[in-house]
């Protein structure tokens, strides 16, 4: 019998590479501590946060013959390569959890879902909710858009008439138009239930076109299978990060699913990365940092992981930039 890979367990269900951090069975979650600590946050959004409405539309009408990464916020961006528009986890939703439960936006998308231009290609990393959003996959106005996902995932989109669906193992690379796009392994979890955990793959994709590697990831811990992917795949242009929701305390020091910023730096450092952009912070409150430290201590602690600061990239919300201003 062929033998199985090390990340697919014989009940079907799967787990991280080897090496990765575990679990801590014994960890003092409580949402009635969490929900108290969560109402001490200052929930003040800088103005300069969020780029106007008008000028987002502008500047798609000003790039749309350039390659360009757009932020619509958390992990959803719009990123155009040639003729290709590709769209990453998409949450066009007010809440990420199930009909009205679950963390409530706190800013909104740059843009409706009615006024994101055509896409080609549609990436999902993983099926948590701040992720794969079922409002938006069913009122997706690109049902012909090539979906890519992980394994067992595909159900959601053929359900919701998309007509091309991969689904995809890590290591597994799919070719479209004149891009690559291969799923590589991150160190998290999936559930959407009580009863389905693990049930389905997350993962990491790395987009090439014309001799230039983008690193988007799936919500990550820090684990050592990134100095095997930097081995295998690097030097990457541009690592596209979590930088946000990994501090629990008073419950328990942090999460071995999210990276720190300093810990999605570290990663960048692993892949042999040119710049690094950080992501999943500034939508929703997921966990206890305030909500303005992710970014500072990603820019501040660059220089520690053999980065310039200006390599270390934030967005604004709603930020469009051509894909030559940000690998330069």
């Amino acid at each position: 019998m062929e033998k199985k890979p090390y990340h697919h367990l014989p009940d079907g269900t799967f787990r991280n590479p080897e090496g990765s951090p575990e679990r801590i069975e014994n960890v003092n979650w409580s949402y009635r501590v969490f929900n108290k600590e969560k109402k001490k946050l200052d929930m003040t959004v800088p103005k300069e946060h969020v780029i106007d409405k008008e000028r987002v539309l502008s500047d798609l009408e000003k790039y749309k013959n350039d390659d360009y990464i757009a932020w619509i916020g958390h992990a959803t961006f719009l990123i155009k390569l040639g003729d290709n528009v590709i769209i990453t986890d998409p949450v066009f939703s007010n809440n990420a959890g199930p009909l009205f439960f679950g963390p409530k936006r706190y800013t909104k998308p740059a843009l409706k879902l009615s006024e994101i231009p055509k896409t080609d290609l549609f990436l999902l990393t993983h099926n948590h909710y701040d992720h794969q959003d079922m409002d938006t996959i069913r009122k997706y106005p690109y049902k012909n858009s090539k979906v890519l996902t992980p394994l067992k995932l595909g159900k959601y989109f053929t359900g919701n008439r998309f007509k091309d669906v991969v689904e995809m193992d890590w290591y597994d690379e799919s070719k479209f138009n004149d891009l690559k796009i291969t799923l590589l392994p991150a160190v998290h979890w999936s559930k959407r239930t009580f009863w389905d955990t693990n049930k389905t793959l997350w993962g990491n994709f790395l987009i090439e076109h014309n001799g230039r590697k983008i690193f988007f990831a799936c919500d990550t811990g820090y684990g050592d299978i990134y100095k095997d992917l930097g081995k295998k795949y690097g030097p990457i242009d541009l690592t596209m990060i979590n930088i946000g929701a990994y501090d629990f305390r008073p419950m328990f020091n942090k999460s071995i699913y999210h990276t720190t910023p300093e810990e999605a730096l570290n990663i960048a450092q692993d892949l042999k990365s040119k710049k690094v952009l950080g992501m999943h912070w500034g939508t929703f409150v997921l966990s206890l940092e305030p909500i303005m430290d992710p970014p500072k201590r990603f820019e501040d602690n660059a220089i520690n992981y053999g980065f310039d600061k200006e390599d270390a990239i934030i967005f604004k919300i709603g930020q469009i930039e051509s894909l030559e201003n940000i690998i330069k």
